[in-house]
């Protein structure tokens, strides 16, 4: 007899890293609910999805309350605006979609017992004064900054996500997702990749932020959905860093990006955003030890389907 399939909700499901875990989950035999109200995602993103009978979209803002009939057995939170410009441009959707919208899911895992898991961030750890960062490190963070709006949205859920699982015994996982990148990013995303690989590919110059000495370390979206799926089947209850410890500075990015696209750019340098990180890159022993994950893909080679697949699609 053939078990019945599980069913898994996915806020933000038409965005970046939510359109990948809908369609692994598929993959793997779920059948997926996707809540998205696509003020950052895009239905290109699922378009594949549309006609598969184990797939459903809603349109929906998982900020205000949903009632959902299916039984369920996991609830994936995902939904956030997660680039510079796109919280900056909509800094009180990013507020409450942190907070409301993760009491929402929170409740809707409480009604049908199914696990939950948090899409946080390393921004939670703000500009840090330790490096690498650990997971036990608290952060240092500016809570009135232009970028709170996005740092302490995330705080605050980790918080109400902890909670739920001490008073209502939910079983939570909570993924710190340090930057990804892959195919289906925007162009105007406002992060670095995708800005250095649109500007490369029409040979214009790339805009490095301050004197680009301040790294970052770039994990393939392949990697970060393994990484994912293998948090929300584990028996881990404590945040875990989800990354590639592979570090490097901007302008080494940028200068990679040019050589990997062929480009003619040359690059300019603009003043840094206020409170700017300058060093990213996660501790993954945690994740190494008990998830046994780690990243696979090189950065060339992610590079190298990251910048194919823009040129194919430039939106």
């Amino acid at each position: 007899m053939v078990s019945k399939r599980k069913i898994v909700l996915i806020t933000g499901g038409a965005g970046f890293i939510g359109s990948y875990l809908c369609e692994r989950l598929i993959e793997k035999g779920f059948t997926v609910i996707s809540i998205d109200n696509l003020i950052t995602g895009d239905m290109s993103n699922i378009r594949q999805l549309s006609a598969n009978k184990n797939f459903k979209f809603i349109k929906h803002d998982i900020s205000k309350p949903i009632k959902i009939g299916d039984k369920l057995d996991y609830v994936l939170h995902f939904a956030s605006p997660a680039s510079p410009v796109d919280y900056l441009k909509y800094p009180i959707q990013t507020l409450k979609v942190g907070s409301l919208g993760t009491h929402n899911s929170l409740g809707i895992a409480k009604i049908k017992n199914a696990r939950f898991l948090l899409a946080s961030t390393s921004e939670i750890y703000g500009d840090p004064l330790i490096h690498p960062q650990l997971e036990s490190y608290w952060g240092n963070v500016n809570p009135i900054g232009p970028r709170s709006v996005y740092d302490e949205a995330k705080r605050f859920a980790e918080a109400v996500t902890m909670a739920y699982h001490r008073k209502h015994k939910i079983d939570t996982k909570i993924a710190r997702i340090f930057n990804t990148f892959g195919p289906r990013m925007r162009k105007n995303d406002g992060r670095a990749i995708p800005n250095f690989i649109f500007q490369a590919l029409r040979n214009k110059p790339l805009t490095v932020y301050g004197s680009g000495a301040q790294t970052r370390s770039f994990c393939y979206i392949d990697d970060l959905i393994n990484g994912i799926i293998k948090l929300m089947d584990s028996n881990i209850n404590e945040p875990i860093n989800l990354g590639n410890p592979n570090e490097m500075s901007i302008i080494q990015l940028a200068k990679l990006i040019i050589r990997s696209a062929n480009s003619k750019s040359k690059i300019i340098f603009k003043s840094l955003p206020n409170d700017d990180p300058k060093r990213r890159r996660p501790d993954i022993t945690k994740a190494k030890k008990l998830l046994s994950w780690q990243p696979q893909v090189s950065l060339d080679a992610g590079l190298r389907e990251t910048i194919s697949w823009f040129r194919h699609n430039d939106r």
